[in-house]
């Protein structure tokens, strides 16, 4: 057994529910391999945060998370926030679980768990993984401005049993209504891009939306964030890249601009939608985003 109980925080309404139906699944398997947990479920919006930062101020040096990547980004906010250090161990049952790919976490939960639970067990030391921050706010995955964010919004309406499909679903409707190419000044080291563009992603990690290998360089302890910058591009054009969006294979198109940075500054003529790990945050003209390199450590 560990030498104290860990705290697993669970999202049961990660992956659509699935979390809630594994749960106790989760917890037997745990126990059964030796790790000592009590378990700590959300029932909110930013309730695991702020569940994870009191953990966290009183003391905790380890704590699990068992949700998707939603629930990921609150935990590590909820760390880093609260101004101590602690581990974190993910078990992934969400949707696209971006994080655990990028992170080399067995997908499948069951098989997460079980390592992890050696990992325990053996006292194998926390690795150490890149971590973004934009305007104050933590990503451990991805920051996106524009369509993305329009997409993961459409997304989280959907309710249909369809995985990371659900993303590919949101992307059609999107293209439905209207793509949109706000204008946006990005400025990083002596680089200044001014002009519309569709899309703008910062990646910590190679995947977004479960499917879609945004930047396949991306490593999320290398100590650079990656940045794609995408043209304004019509919708027949959106649907001839989508499939090598998919496979990874569009860097050379003529409409992506592919960076590797520390730091950059965005701002935009009028207030436009991002997203943080595929949570949307309130429409603004500014971003600050900065890398904070092994910024956070995994067990």
């Amino acid at each position: 057994m560990t030498n104290s109980a860990i705290s697993l925080f669970l999202n049961p309404t990660a992956g659509r529910g699935r979390a809630g139906k594994t749960g106790a699944a989760l917890s037997e398997l745990l126990t059964s391999n030796g790790v000592e947990h009590t378990v700590i479920e959300s029932t909110a919006p930013g309730e695991l945060e702020k569940r994870v930062r009191a953990v966290v101020e009183g003391g905790a040096e380890r704590l699990l998370v068992a949700g998707g990547d939603g629930s990921v980004h609150e935990a590590v906010n909820g760390i880093l926030l609260s101004g101590r250090s602690a581990e974190l161990g993910v078990v992934p049952v969400g949707t696209g679980n971006d994080f655990a790919k990028a992170s080399t976490i067995p997908v499948h939960w069951e098989d997460a768990a079980i390592l992890l639970a050696d990992r325990l067990r053996s006292g194998m030391p926390a690795r150490g993984i890149d971590i973004g921050r934009m305007n104050g706010r933590y990503f451990a995955n991805s920051a996106g401005i524009g369509i993305d964010a329009r997409v993961t919004g459409i997304a989280q309406k959907i309710n249909l049993p369809i995985g990371d499909l659900v993303y590919l679903v949101a992307i059609l409707r999107a293209l439905w209504s209207r793509v949109s190419t706000p204008d946006l000044t990005i400025k990083f080291g002596d680089v200044t891009i001014d002009g519309p563009v569709t899309l703008v992603s910062v990646s910590n990690g190679a995947w977004v939306g479960g499917m879609f290998h945004i930047a396949p360089r991306a490593i999320n302890d290398d100590g650079e964030l990656d940045l794609v910058i995408v043209d304004p591009v019509s919708r027949l054009r959106i649907l001839r890249l989508l499939p090598k969006l998919i496979t990874g294979s569009h860097m050379n198109e003529p409409e992506m601009h592919y960076h590797r940075i520390e730091e950059c500054d965005i701002v935009a003529a009028a207030e436009v939608p991002s997203h943080l790990d595929g949570e949307i945050q309130p429409p603004q003209t500014s971003f600050r985003v900065e890398l904070i390199a092994n910024g956070l450590a995994l067990l």
